[in-house]
């Protein structure tokens, strides 16, 4: 596949499956190995661009940008640091929206390894089960760090909510700056995606919209 072709599916988001592709063998390597490995080939990368890697201000480059990598910004691929989603009964009975706001996104977009940041908002009706909040929280920090694209960042964490709580009635919204749109290509500093996914009785207007206004309610 040439490189103009791969230009062309990057901006196109196509993707095979809600997974994020990962090889068979991605976690064969311990953290420490994938660091190691990871800084002598991100100091080839200075190398050929043509950084001085024996300047003080650079040597640790590598393996600051390796530690960054496995340790904190792509920890989310490796499935021993998934949160564990506990559920309670719903003893109240609760049966009306329920709406966590105002998540932030800190992920990198998987064609160009550039920032996405942004917000997302998550709502559900309860039938047997209810989630710990901070758990909703932790979900999306886990599957914001890894290399993604917004549309199957938002799959992913409406279907573990989903499997999580017994019942499609769950909504994702996700609001996201990308710096691949706004430090290079078109460079449009102003613009931001916005995605939406959802299920069961979402499918009705009536509800999107009651879920919209309270966002839109809360942020004015």
């Amino acid at each position: 596949m040439n490189n103009e072709i791969h230009d062309l599916i990057g901006e196109g988001h196509i993707s095979t499956s809600i997974k994020t592709p990962l090889l068979p063998n991605a976690f064969d390597k311990n953290d420490d190995e994938k660091i190691k490995n990871i800084e002598k080939y991100f100091g080839l990368i200075m190398s050929e661009l043509g950084l001085d890697l024996y300047d003080e201000s650079l040597a640790g480059t590598p393996y600051r940008v390796a530690k960054m990598y496995v340790k904190e910004l792509f920890n989310g691929l490796n499935p021993a640091n998934k949160p564990k989603l506990a559920t309670f009964p719903n003893k109240y009975g609760y049966r009306k929206m329920l709406v966590e706001q105002n998540i932030n996104i800190d992920s990198a977009c998987e064609h160009h390894f550039l920032p996405m940041t942004g917000q997302a908002h998550i709502a559900y009706i309860p039938k047997d089960k209810v989630i710990g909040l901070s758990k909703i929280n932790r979900l999306v920090d886990y599957y914001s760090h890894r290399p993604q694209v917004q549309e199957r960042l938002s799959l992913q964490i409406l279907n573990d909510l989903q499997n999580a709580l017994d019942t499609k009635d769950v909504i994702v919204m996700i609001n996201a700056k990308h710096l691949c749109v706004s430090t290079r290509g078109i460079k449009d500093k102003n613009s931001s995606t916005t995605t939406i996914q959802f299920g069961g009785c979402f499918t009705e207007i009536s509800n999107r919209e009651e879920f919209l206004n309270l966002i839109n309610h809360s942020n004015s």
